[in-house]
């Protein structure tokens, strides 16, 4: 079977990146489990529809953006289509597609229903679809991501504390990462911890952005947040943190916390939980498929009730260890292998449907 796969988010250079930040991630270790795993298979990477290999079996669009066309007009391939979430359509509010973006969403939905197969990170993903298009429940696929091997693997000390010199970290600290945008409820948790005795350290590529625009209102959420650092000297900004350090980061954290409004499955969770670091989440959205009960949830809406479960952690040494477990325990549910195994399966489905 020779399947095309779409490796366009690999590419920095793509006028949409900072839409798919986390895709390239998903895309790269998927292609490299894939080839792995079944090697018996060719998986045909390509950038733009029109590379696409004529000798091609299925082709295999990695991500779907509701208000950018990136899926064939012309159908001449069977196609499957990976929807990792539909955040923006959920909260119309704090994404406005705009006009230009209603039109893009009115024939993106077309040609998705056009599909012979999805896939989507969780559960609740596939729910949010069969709610927002009509395609049948039937033609969508769960297939759960994972996490890279960099986390969970031994650290000794001399590494932990080379890390925590070079970004200049405290001895006990909260953590996020991830990005910056409305769901993420960054600016609430800022607040639930600013000017307390609890230094938050804050991770992620959008953290550092410059030169964005302030009036567009995606964008509002990384406005509030620096307007809150520059009143808040216990939270520190890191900004972009490459995965081997990142992998420290989280060992050296007391807690990870990742209080969003929705999330269609929340990466970074797992990551912390792989890497012994307790969490404390919302029950918004996948994050409780993802978590399970190795975690303390909080409501995401209430800077109390962050605070506290924040609290719980640092002042419980007995609630950290066995969260600390339960996490480990978790986060081995979830494997490349088994991501690349349930995908080759859609695409063995769809060759001989």
């Amino acid at each position: 079977m020779k399947v095309a796969v779409d490796v366009s988010p690999l590419s920095s250079a793509k006028k949409n990146a900072h839409k798919v930040r986390g895709v390239g991630y998903y895309v790269l270790h998927l292609l490299s489990s894939l080839q792995a795993k079944y090697p018996q298979h060719q998986y045909l990477p390509f950038s733009n529809i029109s590379e696409i290999p004529q000798d091609a079996d299925l082709v295999h669009f990695t991500y779907f953006d509701p208000f950018f066309i990136n899926l064939p007009f012309v159908k001449r391939k069977k196609y499957i289509v990976t929807v990792h979430d539909m955040i923006p359509l959920l909260f119309p509010n704090d994404f406005p597609p705009g006009i230009k973006g209603s039109m893009k969403w009115r024939v993106q939905r077309k040609l998705l229903e056009r599909s012979d197969q999805i896939i989507t990170d969780s559960k609740c993903s596939k729910e949010d679809i069969v709610k927002l298009t009509n395609i049948p429940r039937e033609t969508i696929t769960v297939v759960y991501l994972a996490v890279s091997d960099v986390f969970g693997q031994r650290t000794d000390a001399s590494k932990l504390e080379n890390v925590r010199k070079k970004y200049h970290l405290p001895e006990t600290f909260v953590l996020y990462v991830g990005d910056v945008t409305a769901n993420k409820n960054i600016p609430r948790l800022i607040r639930a911890l600013g000017g307390r005795d609890i230094p938050l350290i804050l991770v992620g590529k959008a953290l550092s952005a410059v030169g964005f625009d302030r009036e567009n209102v995606w964008n509002k959420d990384m406005v509030e947040v620096e307007r809150l650092l520059k009143k808040y000297t216990n939270i520190i900004r890191l900004g972009f943190v490459p995965d081997e350090d990142l992998a420290v980061l989280y060992k050296l954290a007391r807690v990870f916390v990742m209080p969003s409004l929705y999330e269609g499955f929340g990466l970074p969770v797992l990551e912390a939980m792989r890497s012994g670091c307790p969490v404390v989440t919302s029950r918004r959205g996948s994050l409780p498929e993802v978590a399970g009960d190795a975690t303390i949830y909080v409501d995401p809406e209430s800077e109390e009730s962050i605070l506290q479960g924040i609290r719980n952690i640092l002042e419980n040494d007995d609630l950290y260890k066995k969260f600390s477990v339960k996490g480990k325990e978790q986060s081995h549910k979830f494997s490349w292998d088994d991501t690349a195994r349930f995908t080759q399966d859609v695409y063995t489905f769809v060759y001989n449907k």
